[in-house]
């Protein structure tokens, strides 16, 4: 974060990449992950690896516009070339995350395989509740990801300690 002259915070700018370094990035993950050059989006190709997979997790008020979290979730996981499996928007409100459907199957994806992480907004969006945070992280492990938020309350992209 970069202060101004009256002590106010301003957020960092957002870094935007040129086509040619995404397409160097992409290259680069498909080299990582055994993908042959030309085949990267050949369907049906099977890889050894394949590349990270993750599922985007979106909670608000059932009116809520999700569409600008959406987009940064989207942005942030292409930045890493990570493949998203699924966008999934519970749009309950807020009910306890056992009660949640979307939340569910976004474990799930992470439990069977298809997906690495779960990538959502706000820390708010799993639960307000440490407990409950912390319950849903542990879950998320134990499936054999990771949760990832992009922004705290206050602050900006980070990884959430567990």
């Amino acid at each position: 974060m970069a202060s101004t002259e009256r002590g106010q915070r301003q957020e960092p700018p957002k870094a935007r990449r040129t086509e040619s370094d995404l397409r160097r990035r992409r290259t680069l993950a498909d080299a990582a992950a055994g993908v042959p050059p030309g085949d990267a989006g050949a369907p049906g190709k099977a890889t050894r690896r394949g590349r990270f997979r993750c599922v985007i997790y979106l909670c608000g008020d059932p009116h809520a516009d999700t569409a600008e979290l959406r987009r940064d979730c989207t942005e942030y996981a292409e930045a890493f070339c990570w493949e998203i499996t699924a966008v999934i928007e519970d749009g309950a409100g807020s009910p306890p995350p056992p009660d949640r459907t979307g939340l569910r199957q976004a474990i799930a994806h992470v439990r069977s395989g298809g997906a690495g992480a779960v990538v959502t907004a706000r820390r708010s969006m799993i639960s307000p509740v440490a407990r409950e945070y912390d319950q849903v992280t542990r879950e998320i492990e134990k499936a054999g990801g990771f949760l990832h938020v992009m922004a705290a309350a206050s602050g900006g992209p980070h990884t959430e300690p567990a």
